[in-house]
């Protein structure tokens, strides 16, 4: 997400990265991706939106065969620069999996995970190769809600989905947030977040997928780890309240409402009228031009919406009962896909999509949203 050009943003990419019949040795794999989205469930079938499920399922599945077929992860993005495994992305993309009935492919991303480079006081890179190697020289660096958001996929998927790597890959994660954390006695240290921007402060962009991740560890591995879990996220979270509340801006008191706050929401966390009040006033403070949202009200003001941070909140409409509020962000997300069918990163000011199309993170959310919605 770090983009530093002020020029209104263009679309990365065409229709030609996904197979389709007319493709004349494509024709099998098009029709296999069919096949793959009828052997699980489509989202929001019979709605408006199914259309957008069953694009979103598509380009998964092809995005995922790209990067996988050699045992590999799948990119983020269709386009050079997004070419790469970032865990974030990776969590979201295995819990869609499952809630859509592609098992397999859900405990393919678990393993990938499970097999990163990993950092024992830093916890994840921002990203990786899709081989699963370290990117050399990268500025992004390790970014510390990788764990958060790794232990919240494998809290948030079914049990029989789990791969055995499942075990090391949360104890792991567990001890990485209890050293980051002191055991929730205090905050984790700055660390870049979503963002993806260095940061002399912590954001609650980072401390908040922590706490998501601790919520769900509380729901599943041993006894212990449960225990364990729950004690730290208890700690944590009234250190997250008394330090960056009640205005949990993106620095606590300053730096304006983010979309982190809608990481405090359901499903990554307790009801609480206090976070609703603010995760509603991000929606007006992030409002852009060109109708989603921006990552937060202090991102620059250029008119562009980004489409993860606006299905971020759509997903936690859904998952807290604000129905109304997920289907207007649904159909935006809708009716600003491209002309192929694939939801971008971005729009533009005038209304465009912009950056790769599609943008898996994106996808996810949307897969997960309309799945939100059906289970009420």
């Amino acid at each position: 997400m770090n983009e530093q050009a002020w020029d209104e943003p263009q679309l990365a990419t065409s229709p030609g990265f996904r197979i389709s019949d007319r493709d004349p040795d494509g024709a099998a794999i098009a029709k296999e991706s069919r096949e793959w989205i009828e052997r699980g469930t489509v989202p929001g079938a019979g709605t408006s939106w199914e259309s957008m499920s069953r694009w979103a399922l598509t380009d998964i599945r092809q995005m995922m065969a790209s990067g996988g077929a050699d045992g590999g992860a799948p990119p983020a993005g269709a386009a050079p620069s997004w070419g790469y495994f970032w865990p974030r992305d990776g969590a979201f993309l295995a819990v869609a999996l499952d809630r859509t009935g592609h098992h397999e492919e859900a405990r393919h991303l678990i393993d990938v995970l499970a097999g990163l480079p990993f950092d024992a006081t830093l916890g994840f890179d921002a990203r990786y190769l899709l081989g699963g190697q370290r990117v050399t020289l990268d500025p992004r660096g390790p970014q510390s809600d990788g764990c958060g958001w790794v232990l919240w996929a494998l809290g948030s998927m079914a049990a029989s989905s789990l791969p055995p790597s499942t075990a090391g890959l949360r104890s792991k994660c567990l001890t990485n947030l209890m050293g980051l954390t002191w055991s929730g006695w205090q905050l984790p240290p700055p660390s870049p977040d979503y963002w993806e921007l260095p940061v002399s402060q912590t954001s609650l962009g980072t401390v908040a997928p922590m706490l998501a991740g601790l919520n769900a560890a509380a729901r599943s591995g041993t006894t212990s780890e449960r225990a364990l879990a729950r004690d730290i996220a208890r700690r944590l979270a009234t250190q997250l309240h008394s330090e960056m509340g009640p205005e949990l801006e993106r620095f606590g008191d300053h730096g304006g409402l983010d979309a982190a706050v809608a990481m405090l929401m359901p499903p990554f966390g307790p009801s609480d009228r206090r976070v609703t009040s603010r995760w509603l006033a991000y929606q007006k403070d992030a409002a852009r031009s060109s109708g989603g949202l921006a990552p937060g009200a202090g991102w620059r003001n250029d008119g562009t919406s980004w489409t993860p941070e606006t299905a971020l909140v759509a997903y936690t409409a859904a998952a807290s009962g604000h129905d109304k509020i997920a289907e207007h962000w649904l159909d935006w997300l809708d009716s600003h896909r491209t002309s192929w069918g694939s939801l971008p990163e971005k729009v533009n000011r005038s209304g465009n999509p912009a950056g790769p199309a599609p943008l898996l993170w994106t996808s996810a959310l949307v897969l997960l949203t309309l799945d939100a919605l059906e289970a009420e």
